[in-house]
């Protein structure tokens, strides 16, 4: 019997729901933290619910540039969408790309190749027939899953300027990006105008603007993967928080639990003892697409990368409840009383 999860998939994007949370705890976790009443606006996109809140600067005419950008990149990249970019160059195997969906693309393939296919444009076939895109869940056998793997290449992908291309057969999804490529033109188009202190929830992505209206860090709470409390809270100024783990989005089969996170090297969900990545930056993008690829490749995959790159830090839950944070945190991350033994990574 197969049950679900979390409710539906999402079918525009491969969204990673994040479990960093929530922009209302994140304020109250510190006292006289904040105005009473920001400049805020909620609405649905990329398939899941954004909510932005301007604290200084900027006002309803900010609001209404930051959600129709959203929605200008929700039309280039939905994966589903008819009239989008992705789309076409999915089925048509070319298209010349917009700049967006042209710096995204060209982002990704770089990530790709950075974490050596721990993260992989190319896996969507797979994730689909997972069922992970329409909520359709089952377990394809293993003559499915290698007819499908022997078309999952990032390597094989082209772009030159514009102009990109597809070998036949194959399919992206850029969903693992996609809100951190947001995150961080919508942190430019606010500062821009005049916005100096804004949080952005962009469905559980956090992308900070400056700090809290006092001067202090905003404060992010970071979700237990174990259960509904937390593990600790994230200090942030002008950086994204992303949150990546296997439990919010799986189905269980015969008494197996299956999540949305693969490996692109098996087609499997990847099983390497952790249960939650958070990754904090400055490019959203950056922070989005690794807190995927350090999932699949497991703590001592996911420390190395961090000390050859060193351009984010990471809160890393294995699945024994234990928590390692690496070097740059040790000072910005509060444990909750609940939170299992932590280990600071030295670099």
């Amino acid at each position: 019997m197969t049950t679900p999860s979390g409710g539906p998939w999402p079918k525009l994007f491969h969204v990673k729901r994040s479990f960093v949370f929530l922009l209302a705890l994140a304020l109250l976790l510190t006292a006289g933290c904040a105005p009473a009443q920001p400049a805020e606006r909620t609405f649905f996109a990329m398939d899941t619910v954004m909510t932005l809140r301007l604290y200084q600067g900027g006002g309803e005419g900010a609001l209404k540039q930051a959600e129709d950008r959203v929605r200008e990149l929700e039309a280039l990249l939905s994966v589903t969408g008819g009239d989008s970019e992705v789309y076409a160059l999915n089925h048509a195997g070319a298209a010349d790309l917009s700049p967006d969906t042209a710096e995204l693309l060209g982002a990704a393939l770089d990530l790709c190749r950075r974490t050596d296919g721990a993260l992989d444009v190319s896996i969507y076939p797979v994730l689909r027939s997972w069922g992970f895109t329409t909520g359709e869940y089952a377990v394809p056998d293993d003559e499915t899953l290698a007819a499908l793997l022997a078309r999952v290449d990032y390597a094989q992908v082209k772009l030159d300027g514009s102009a990109a291309a597809l070998p036949e057969g194959m399919e992206i999804d850029l969903g693992s990006v996609a809100k951190g490529y947001a995150g961080d033109a919508l942190a430019a188009l606010l500062r821009e105008n005049g916005v100096t202190s804004a949080l952005l929830d962009l469905g559980g992505n956090i992308q900070t603007v400056g700090s809290k209206p006092d001067g202090s860090p905003w404060r992010v709470a970071v979700r237990d993967p174990a259960g509904d409390g937390t593990i600790g809270v994230v200090e942030a100024e002008n950086q994204a928080v992303v949150t990546s783990g296997g439990y919010e989005r799986y189905f269980e089969e015969d008494g197996v639990r299956y999540w949305h996170i693969l490996d692109p090297k098996t087609g499997r969900p990847a099983r390497n003892g952790l249960a939650s990545v958070t990754v904090v930056g400055a490019s959203g993008l950056v922070c989005d697409g690794l807190s995927t690829a350090l999932f699949v490749m497991g703590l001592d995959g996911a420390l190395d990368h961090w000390r050859a790159h060193r351009d984010f830090e990471a809160v890393l839950v294995s699945e024994d409840g234990s928590v390692t944070v690496t070097a740059g945190l040790e000072d910005r991350f509060t444990p909750a009383d609940s939170a299992g033994a932590l280990t600071v990574a030295a670099p």
